[in-house]
């Protein structure tokens, strides 16, 4: 373990290895990617970079940057707005049923819920079929929620059953991280290309009573600087095989007794602070291992935002995550279609997000797509300013499935 986190506080190889990564192309973009091999990475290096370092680790290379401006400028303005929005295929519902969203709507994101038991080639049947329905520049990106534990979306043969994140955290670096490369192998020949984890809250309260994440063990079990190496030991093993990560829920989820999903009333946070180690923890993770998203709770913040939940907080994306850590990838939002954002009119959700800073919409009930969709299409039309923010959030995306061989 000591090597592996003398190597996590090293920073030399970082650039290389993100902008080697972008430019390779990625196995899944051929037809042979069934038997493809994932990208080689060695398993126990983990990414440098000081956890107090302003400086952004996730900014794409020059030459992403440029192509991503690119493939965003030949698209009109409803397609850049389809790049912001992640809509829910749940098991046991043909593709079919979301084909006219990715043919004729442009939707660029697919996020796979429910229990799908089918396996890798059950799942890798249906990712195919919603690739065959998309047109353009650009592939559509499929993410999961694959945690470990109570949190596992995929299942059946060819899917490990992953031990929750509290068992992960009881494991070195280097064996989470080999791990996590074989679950991402997984879900590489699976069709998926994102991963929404790892949950990297720290828990500050009874674990009973913190209802989204300690009651379920969905964190590491850790102080937050375990809980940040650990975590970024999770994402290197994930773009080993090829597959992206997502930091979730900035500015954490351990200090709440509601969960977002359910609660309709809202959840509020009153101990949190904007550079406390529960954010730091965060920071850590992100500055060394350069995730390709970050996912924002709808939790409200009262010592850093107690006016809007942080997914539509320009302080919490715009200043903290933006600005604080420096990071410029993807923020995503938690699922849009939670209770705890119930008050808000559907057509709001992807506005206020975009205002704030962030890109991309999760959405987990699929009645709520258009109505986002359409709000972000109609805001863009009426506002230049707005258009102009869902144009550098298309880009974000776009680099994002450039990085994943999912464009150009």
């Amino acid at each position: 373990m000591a090597s592996v986190i003398a190597v996590l506080l090293a920073g030399g190889a970082i650039w290389w290895a993100w902008a080697h990564h972008a430019h390779a192309p990625h196995p899944q973009a051929s037809a042979s990617a069934h038997t493809s091999t994932p990208p080689a990475s060695s398993p126990g290096v983990i990414r440098g970079g000081s956890p107090n370092s302003a400086t952004p680790t996730t900014s794409p290379s020059p030459t992403t940057a440029e192509q991503a401006q690119a493939i965003v400028d030949g698209m009109s303005l409803d397609e850049r707005a389809a790049q912001l929005v992640m809509t829910p295929l749940a098991a046991g519902t043909a593709p079919s049923a979301i084909r006219t969203l990715i043919a004729d709507e442009h939707i660029g994101s697919v996020i796979l819920m429910g229990n799908w038991t089918s396996g890798v080639a059950g799942v890798r049947e249906a990712t195919d079929m919603l690739q065959s329905y998309g047109s353009g520049p650009t592939r559509v990106l499929v993410a999961t929620d694959q945690e470990g534990g109570q949190v596992q979306h995929l299942q059946g043969p060819g899917f490990e059953t992953m031990p929750s994140e509290v068992a992960q955290g009881t494991m070195t670096l280097a064996d989470l991280q080999a791990a996590s490369r074989r679950w991402g192998e997984q879900l590489h020949m699976a069709g998926v290309h994102v991963d929404l984890a790892p949950c990297v809250d720290t828990v500050t309260i009874d674990r009973a009573s913190n209802a989204p994440v300690g009651a379920l063990d969905r964190d590491y079990g850790l102080d937050a600087a375990g809980n940040a190496q650990h975590a970024a030991a999770f994402v290197e093993g994930l773009r080993a095989a090829g597959v992206g990560a997502a930091t979730k829920h900035f500015p954490g989820l351990g200090a709440v007794t509601g969960n977002t999903d359910f609660t309709t009333d809202g959840i509020v946070d009153t101990t949190t602070t904007r550079n406390g180690p529960e954010v730091q923890a965060f920071a850590q993770t992100i500055r060394a291992a350069d995730p390709g998203m970050v996912m924002i709770s709808l939790a409200t913040y009262t010592a850093i935002d107690p006016d809007a939940p942080a997914a539509f907080s320009p302080t919490v994306i715009d200043g903290m995550v933006r600005g604080d850590i420096g990071y410029s990838g993807v923020v995503i939002s938690d699922s849009l279609s939670a209770s705890a954002v119930s008050a808000i009119a559907p057509a709001d959700l992807g506005v206020r997000l975009v205002q704030a800073g962030g890109d991309l919409a999760c959405v987990n009930d699929p009645a709520f797509t258009q109505p986002i969709l359409e709000g972000l299409r109609a805001r863009t039309r009426d506002d230049a300013a707005f258009a102009e923010r869902v144009t550098q959030s298309a880009r974000r995306v776009v680099a994002l499935k450039l990085a994943l061989g999912l464009a150009g």
